[in-house]
């Protein structure tokens, strides 16, 4: 589980030094308890700059993939695994892909690059799909990588930062989610509005916490946001302090790839874009003002005191401005597995 800096929030001397960091502090680099993250991932592009609430995920540090559509129980030195919900992806309503392979495209904690460009990112995407994604994104018959959403499946840090909300949970709740999802139905029917990722994040995270999750009629009108799922956990955790709620940031990989922006919920997203919000304001002025004073009373997401918040540099949640990133590292050396001295192989998909 992820706990609290001894030294105070990561702020490390360059940036693939905290990754590897981050990522022994998500997977338990020691023995520790299982733990589930919401994964609240920023907006980016045409599609994030309309709609700009973002993508949903949840990271289990001790269940795995044996491949992106079942489940298991990690062996030593694995580092978990993200799942969430996608659209048109051969079918699927979930998969399933390695922490490692999820943020960087890469199976070796060793390979992940210390900046990228968008030919790196796409070669490196593209490599990992042949390796691991056939089955699920073949190549087009000239043989050349299909277009589609199957890029969303891994390297999410090219193209955005993540803020995560991680709580302890036990492994005989991970014995009965591998289960339970192994057991049912994975058949894709995704819903922007109604059944979306962050709908998903709901429903898994419920076979942790049941009723932990709720929609917010107010601030996000009836809608499932990934800053709403944020927001109930956060609240959820300031309940259930044995859970150990703790915050942390994984930040996008330095380099030219256009920079993510910050998550909004709906009636966030109205007051805060101008082009909506001065019309509106004009022709519906009581509509304008319940708007505002939804975001204000009930759509910003605060911490309770005393969580440990790992650099998460949104200066809603910190107060503080977010730091430019150090100059990167070339190599990073590979974890330790516990109870094992000899070097992990990373994670990989049979």
């Amino acid at each position: 589980m992820l706990q609290p800096s001894p030294f105070g929030p990561i702020r490390p001397a360059g940036w693939l030094p905290a990754a590897l960091a981050l990522l022994c502090l998500l997977a338990g680099s020691q023995p520790a308890r299982p733990s589930a993250a919401l994964l609240m991932e920023e907006p980016y592009g045409k599609f994030g700059a309309i709609n700009p609430t973002g993508h949903a995920a949840v990271y289990l540090s001790r269940v795995c993939a044996d491949s992106p559509t079942s489940l298991r129980p990690c062996h030593d030195g694995e580092f978990g695994v993200v799942i969430s919900r996608y659209h048109k992806i051969d079918g699927y309503d979930w998969i399933a892909i390695p922490l490692v392979a999820y943020l960087y495209s890469v199976d070796q904690v060793g390979d992940i690059p210390a900046t990228v460009d968008r030919p790196q990112v796409e070669a490196l995407r593209d490599a990992y799909r042949r390796a691991h994604l056939l089955k699920l994104a073949p190549n087009t018959p000239a043989g050349d990588p299909p277009k589609g959403e199957w890029t969303q499946l891994v390297g999410a840090s090219f193209d955005r930062s993540i803020h995560g909300f991680q709580v302890d949970s036990t492994p005989q709740q991970d014995q009965q989610f591998i289960e339970q999802f192994n057991d049912r139905r994975n058949v894709g029917h995704f819903n922007l509005l109604f059944h979306n990722c962050a709908d998903f994040s709901r429903v898994v995270l419920d076979t942790y916490m049941p009723h932990a999750i709720h929609r917010n009629f107010i601030a996000d009108v009836g809608l499932m946001t990934p800053k709403q799922a944020a927001r109930s956990l956060v609240a959820y955790g300031k309940q259930h302090p044995e859970l150990h709620m703790s915050a942390f940031v994984i930040r996008q990989v330095p380099g030219s790839m256009p920079r993510s922006h910050s998550v909004d919920g709906v009636a966030e997203s109205l007051v805060k874009s101008k082009k909506y919000i001065l019309p509106l304001t004009i022709l519906a002025p009581e509509v304008t003002g319940g708007a505002i004073a939804a975001y204000l009373v009930d759509g910003r997401l605060k911490l309770p005191k005393g969580t440990a918040v790992f650099d998460i540099g949104d200066a809603e949640l910190t107060g503080e401005p977010t730091p430019p990133p150090a100059e990167p590292r070339q190599h990073l050396p590979k974890p330790t597995p516990p109870g094992n001295s000899a070097s992990t192989s990373g994670m990989t998909q049979p």
